[in-house]
């Protein structure tokens, strides 16, 4: 089982990804890399990660968090994150 659950869904037009679990190193971070290039392929391009239900994110998370901010930019997108808990705004 992967440390990481990502549910899609659609508000207007956005897309609303709802990540729970961790951003780690492997497994977490390609999950996130694969379903924001995905999004972006399909020409959705307002993207929102609902981090609510994010326990734990690590330097190899937050390089993909930025990773994936870059890649939507340069595609004309735009990606925002909802719900930091503390530590992750921290971070």
């Amino acid at each position: 089982m992967s440390q990481l659950s990502i549910k899609e869904r659609q508000e207007g037009n956005v897309t609303i990804l709802d990540l729970s679990g961790k951003i780690t190193i492997g497994e977490g971070s390609v999950q996130l890399r694969e379903a924001v290039r995905k999004l972006l392929d399909d020409g959705k391009k307002n993207i929102l990660l609902n981090l609510g239900e994010v326990a734990y994110v690590d330097s190899s998370g937050i390089g993909e968090l930025v990773s994936s901010y870059t890649t939507s930019n340069n595609q004309g997108g735009h990606l925002k994150l909802l719900n930091l808990t503390k530590k992750i705004q921290d971070l």
